[in-house]
């Protein structure tokens, strides 16, 4: 009788782990979203809207190659480097014009990826380790180029980061851009497919073929890329290239808003969908501590709460 009872019991403890693994995020987000328009003044407004959408872009965009690299089985702890790195080039090459100091910001990320996808498929060094080298020496290297606050007035670059086309802001646009972008490659492509199998099954992927290395410093290299977009975006939103601030912890936002939207740190499985609905949940959280006049290190409790609850998850899920 006691294991029919555990029997019975235990189908339904996976169909609920199996929900909240895959739509829980969603849950968290349309409940934040409850609570605000109940407690929050002004929430609704269309002000109040642009900014979160805004002020979520950088998370955003950092996460959907975050949750490329996860997919390997591999992790970027680079990123938040990289944005500054991004933000000095910006700096250093903007008397040659902003399109030439966005592909110089653009050519450093993807530097930065190249350099890291090698450390982990020619060299063997482990994803944390090669990345965690690059995040150190990448903000060091970005202080070194600019070692203070720099302000521009440029146009071009401020309208890039301020500017709205039919009431939506350009940052917002580009974000969503580059989401359909990545949704198409990681469930259209051949690359994309390949990055599933290799992160679920590497030894395999090699035996049967598959370009492992090549596809490892591809996703690497997107990673790079991407994280140097949000840090062209961000610079040219605040009208300032800040290498020591800028992109700090964005690599843990990035994997907060890729593990809490469902895919696995094991590898194998990507979820774009899950991915953005993420960075709007950690973003919410954040604002809605602030707008009730909660300090910081709330926020910061917050996530790792939900960092927790969601490897949790995660990992039950896995043993039913």
């Amino acid at each position: 009788m006691a294991d029919l009872a555990l029997a019975r019991v235990r189908p339904d403890r996976t169909v609920l782990l199996r929900w909240l693994r895959d739509y829980g995020v969603y849950a968290g987000v349309a409940a934040l979203v409850l609570v605000n328009l109940a407690l929050t003044p002004n929430f609704a407004s269309l002000d109040t809207l642009r900014v979160q959408a805004v002020q979520v872009t950088p998370i955003l965009i950092v996460a959907l190659g975050m949750a490329v690299v996860i997919g390997t089985g591999g992790i970027d702890l680079s990123v938040g480097a990289v944005m500054a790195v991004a933000a000095s080039m910006i700096s250093l090459y903007l008397g040659y014009g902003p399109v030439a100091a966005v592909l110089a910001a653009l050519l450093a990320g993807a530097v930065s990826g190249l350099v890291a996808g090698s450390l982990v498929a020619f060299v063997g060094v482990q994803p944390i380790v090669a990345t965690l080298a690059l995040m150190i020496g990448g903000r060091g290297l970005a202080e070194v180029m600019l070692p203070q606050l720099d302000t521009f007035r440029n146009p071009e670059l401020r309208a890039l980061g301020s500017g709205m086309f039919l009431g939506v802001p350009y940052v917002v646009l580009i974000a969503v851009a580059l989401t359909l972008v990545v949704v198409f490659v990681v469930r259209r492509t051949t690359f994309g497919r390949q990055v599933l199998a290799i992160g679920g099954n590497p030894a395999a992927s090699a035996l049967a073929g598959l370009p492992v290395r090549r596809v490892l410093i591809g996703v690497y290299v997107l990673a790079g890329v991407l994280a140097a977009v949000a840090g062209v975006l961000a610079t040219a939103r605040l009208g300032a290239s800040d290498p020591t601030r800028l992109g700090e912890l964005m690599e843990l936002n990035a994997i907060t808003a890729v593990v809490i939207g469902g895919t696995a740190l094991t590898g194998g499985r990507v979820r774009i969908a899950g991915t953005v609905a993420g960075a709007v949940l950690m973003q919410l959280l954040t604002a809605t501590l602030i707008m009730h006049n909660l300090p910081q290190s709330w926020t910061q409790i917050a996530s790792a709460v939900v960092i927790v609850l969601a490897v949790w998850v995660a990992r039950e899920r896995g043993r039913n």
